[in-house]
């Protein structure tokens, strides 16, 4: 009987522990697609340009760097800003081997009139959080990702489910 009833303790906690997980997906995609259909770019996209906006430029190792995701990854979501005119792509001066990217007034129109994005609601609430909470929930929020096998996706600080490749396909 003890058995069954521990048994039982675990199928809901494991129930509990999936329908978090659904809820944050959710989430996400749901974010995604509000910011998709008000801003007309993913929220990877959207990072790009809030990085690019935060200085004017930047280079792509730069963003790359920032984002903790490939130069390839970088590449194919300035690619699409760039066909959305929200960016552009430019020589450098001091050094022609570098190419700069810089935000466009329509970059700068849809930085300003994007929705709240996610991640910033995230890590305002995470801020409030008592050191060791962060502590806790950043152990747990790894172990979880290990236990998905997450650990060789291209990931980046970036609450969106799409635009990432896996490092292998750099």
């Amino acid at each position: 009987m003890l058995s069954q009833v521990k048994q039982k303790v675990e199928m809901d906690r494991i129930d509990t522990s999936l329908i978090a997980l659904r809820r944050i997906l959710r989430a996400t995609e749901m974010f995604g697609r509000e910011v998709k259909r008000s801003a007309g770019v993913t929220p990877a996209q959207f990072r790009v340009l809030q990085i690019i906006g935060e200085k004017g430029q930047a280079t792509a190792t730069a963003i790359s760097t920032r984002m903790r995701v490939s130069q390839a990854t970088v590449t194919s979501l300035v690619d699409k800003l760039v066909g959305e005119g929200m960016v552009l792509r430019e020589k450098s001066t001091q050094d022609r081997r570098q190419t700069n990217i810089h935000v466009t007034p329509k970059g700068r129109q849809t930085l300003a009139s994007a929705p709240d994005p996610l991640q910033q609601r995230f890590v305002r609430k995470f801020s409030e959080m008592e050191d060791w909470e962060q502590a806790m929930l950043v152990a747990n929020l790894e172990r979880v990702a290990a236990m998905l096998d997450a650990h060789e996706l291209d990931a980046s600080p970036v609450l969106d489910t799409g635009d990432f490749k896996h490092t292998g396909d750099s």
